[in-house]
């Protein structure tokens, strides 16, 4: 049975900022050859992560494992240079005075100038830039800036390449672009990658998997699929996709909700109950005198609308509908959950059961 170390393991990391706990007893491993999307809210310890496994930072508790080999622990530290880790960062950080060429080359130390010169004509070409070796940076794009940086990045072949918002500073179309061309390059090179970012959509598409981090810990560690079609907190459903919650309550037939019954039995005694996790894909509407909510809002988006509905509790469920379904404010509409797929729903507080279930329609 051949088995291969993961590219990373992360075993009870604890670092604190002040009285800030940036990460409380974290547990991650992260195989090779595989794409880690990792996200949450601003603060929640992702970029601190990141720096302790570069070796930029120390933990005060806790081990990384590097491809088995030890970087830090409470009796050994091994510095940022010694690690084989590879850094992109959202400002490209390359040096302005060098070349293209030499920009990628200065991590090569360990190679003669000839072949030095051989791997940086090798990685632009990988990244789409052959023949940009004599530019300076300023001279390229931000989009080339980028590839650049991942070029050199790339050309030492570290164990596991860490990126921190890397396409923050590009505009939607080229960030688009780069995300598809990075996730390409990475399976092709069969590259390790911690992808950190803000951009839930960026997320799913990068990551074979993603990791959902929220004040220090981990929430949930799936596919994207699984992160965001089962989430196992009401904190991932609420952060992962915009997310309505609307109350049920446990009935023998099913979930009764005020946008329609859940015919679904479940594994909750009656009476219980629960909170519904809806998205706005999740949710249909028509125009009714009779109906049981009305439109708050609509937002033009192109090929779609979205629009804000007030049920009668006061909540609110968002839908959306193609561009050609205009419907105005203030109309008074009836609403009705077809999703055609399993929703989450969760126990509320002060009742027993409190893991996340799934109710099918």
């Amino acid at each position: 049975m051949n088995y291969r170390q993961p590219a990373v393991e992360c075993v009870q990391l604890s670092k604190t900022f002040a009285e800030v706990q940036a990460l409380r007893s974290f547990n991650l491993q992260v195989e090779q050859g595989e794409i880690l999307s990792l996200i949450g809210p601003s603060g929640c310890g992702k970029t601190t992560l990141l720096r302790l496994i570069a070796g930029f930072d120390c933990p005060q508790a806790g081990e990384i494992r590097l491809q088995g080999k030890t970087v830090v622990s409470d009796e050994s530290f091994v510095p940022p240079e010694k690690r084989g880790v590879g850094m992109v960062f959202q400002d490209y950080a390359l040096f302005p005075h060098l070349n293209i060429g030499a920009n990628i080359a200065f991590g090569l130390d360990r190679l003669s100038k000839g072949q030095r010169t051989a791997r940086s004509a090798e990685m632009l070409d990988m990244v789409g830039l052959a023949g940009y070796e004599k530019r300076l940076p300023h001279e390229l794009s931000g989009g080339e800036r980028q590839r650049v940086a991942l070029a050199r990045a790339l050309a030492p072949a570290p164990i596991v390449l860490l990126m921190d918002e890397p396409f923050s500073n590009l505009d939607a179309d080229r960030r688009m672009q780069m995300r598809s061309e990075v996730r390409h390059i990475l399976k092709r090179t069969g590259t390790t990658c911690i992808f950190v970012t803000h951009d839930q959509e960026e997320a799913l598409f990068m990551g074979d998997r993603l990791a959902v981090l929220n004040q220090g810990q981990l929430e949930q560690v799936g596919t994207p699929e699984q992160v965001f079609q089962e989430p196992s907190s009401q904190f991932v459903a609420e952060f992962m996709g915009q997310t309505d919650f609307v109350q049920g309550i446990i009935t023998p037939a099913g979930v009764a909700t005020e946008i329609g019954l859940l015919n679904q039995p479940v594994s909750l005694s009656p009476g219980s109950l629960v909170e519904v996790a809806v998205r706005a894909d999740d949710v249909l509407f028509q125009v009714d005198p009779a109906g049981n909510a009305h439109v708050e809002e609509r937002q033009y988006r192109g090929a779609t609308s979205l629009y804000t509905l007030r049920l009668p509790s006061g909540r609110i469920v968002h839908s959306l509908q193609a561009h050609t379904h205009h419907i105005s404010p203030g109309s008074r509409v009836q609403v009705l959950a077809e999703p055609g797929h399993a929703l989450a729903y969760f126990p509320t507080q002060n009742q027993p059961a409190p893991e996340a279930r799934t109710v099918r329609l």
